[in-house]
C-alpha cells in the first residue's frame, strides 16, 4: 500500500525544519475556471516562496497522496476534468482503488499533519449549513480539525453557511480561533461577518507563540484557526453579497438542491450573479492567507 509521498523539496524542508506551507488542490481542480486555475495555482506557490517558505500543494494521484507537486503534476490537477474531490473520508478508498483527486480542507489538513507540516493556507473553512436543525448538514472540516494539530490560515467561514452556528460548533469541539489584526470573524467574501472573536493576534510571531502554547499544554491534538479577513477594499460589496445570496438560497430551495450539491450551487450562483466579483474577492482572500501563512511558517521555524 502506498505511503504519503513528499516531494524532494518538501522532504528536505521538513528534515531541516524549514518553513513549509500546505496548500489544498480543490480550488485548482474544482474552484476556478480553466485555464485560470493553473495560473492561480502557480501564483499561490510563488507567493509562498516570496514569503520565504516552501509550498506543498497536496493531491492524490493514481492512489498515491502527494505532498508537494512538480509542474507536470500541478498541470494534471488543473487540467484533468476527471479529477475527483476528496475529503479525508475518501482518502482510503482513493488509495485502495488507485484514484486521483484534489484534496479539500479536511483531506489537506489530514495529509499535511501526517507529513509533519504545521501550517496550512486556504480560502474559507467549511462549517454548519443553514437549516442545520432539519438537514443535519455539517462540513467534515470541523470534526477533522478537532483532532488534527494544524494551524490553518483562512478568511473565516464561507458566507453561504451559518456562521454563528459554526463558531459555536468550533467552541464545542475545542478548536481555537484567533483573529489576525481583527476582533471580528471574517465572512470569507466579506471583511467581517459581524460575529466577534475572543482572541486577536497582531503579528506572525504571536501565532507561533499560540502554537507553542498548544504544544506545551499537551492537550488534545486540535487545530488553531487563524482568521485573516480579506481587505475591505477587496471585499465583495456587502449589499450585493446579501442580495445575491438571498436569491441563491431561494433558487436552491425552489430547485430542490440539497446535500453535497448545495455548496457548489450557491458559490456558482454568486459568481454568475455578481459578474465574477465574488470570485475576485475569494482570490484576494486566498492570496492574503497564503502570504500570512508563509510569514507564520517563518516565525514558527525561527522559534523552533
Amino acid at each position: 500500500m502506498p505511503v504519503i509521498k513528499l516531494s524532494a523539496e518538501v522532504r528536505d524542508a521538513v528534515r531541516r525544519a524549514a518553513p513549509v506551507v500546505a496548500l489544498e488542490s480543490t480550488i485548482i481542480a474544482h474552484g476556478l475556471p480553466r485555464p485560470r486555475n493553473l495560473r492561480v495555482a502557480t501564483e499561490l506557490e510563488a507567493l509562498v516562496r516570496e514569503g520565504g517558505a516552501v509550498p506543498a500543494t497536496i493531491a492524490v494521484l493514481d492512489g498515491v497522496p502527494h505532498v508537494g507537486l512538480d509542474a507536470a503534476q500541478l498541470e494534471r490537477v488543473a487540467g484533468d476534468p476527471s479529477m475527483r474531490k476528496l475529503g479525508h473520508r475518501d482518502l482510503a478508498p482513493a488509495i485502495a482503488t488507485g484514484a486521483s483527486g484534489a484534496t479539500t480542507v479536511s483531506a489537506t489538513a489530514f495529509l499535511a499533519a501526517r507529513a509533519g507540516l504545521r501550517i496550512f493556507a486556504t480560502g474559507g473553512l467549511g462549517g454548519v449549513h443553514r437549516d442545520w436543525t432539519s438537514t443535519q448538514d455539517e462540513s467534515a472540516d470541523l470534526r477533522l480539525l478537532a483532532r488534527t494539530r494544524i494551524t490553518m490560515v483562512c478568511a473565516g467561514v464561507k458566507s453561504i453557511l451559518d456562521i454563528p452556528a459554526t463558531l459555536q460548533r468550533l467552541e464545542t469541539l475545542g478548536v481555537a480561533v484567533v483573529g489576525y489584526r481583527t476582533a471580528a470573524f471574517p465572512g470569507f467574501y466579506l471583511h467581517s461577518s459581524g460575529e466577534p472573536v475572543d482572541w486577536t493576534v497582531r503579528e506572525p510571531a504571536d501565532v507561533a507563540a499560540v502554537m507553542h502554547a498548544q504544544d506545551a499544554l499537551g492537550g488534545p491534538d486540535s487545530a488553531l484557526i487563524v482568521a485573516n479577513p480579506v481587505p475591505e477594499d477587496r471585499q465583495l460589496d456587502p449589499e450585493l453579497h446579501d442580495r445575491v445570496l438571498a436569491e441563491a438560497l431561494h433558487a436552491a430551495a425552489v430547485e430542490g438542491v440539497t446535500g453535497q450539491a448545495i455548496t457548489p450551487y450557491l458559490l456558482d450562483h454568486l459568481v454568475r450573479h455578481t459578474g465574477g466579483a465574488s470570485l475576485e474577492a475569494n482570490l484576494a482572500a486566498v492570496r492574503g492567507n497564503v502570504r500570512l501563512a508563509a510569514a507564520v511558517a517563518g516565525a514558527w521555524a525561527r522559534a523552533e
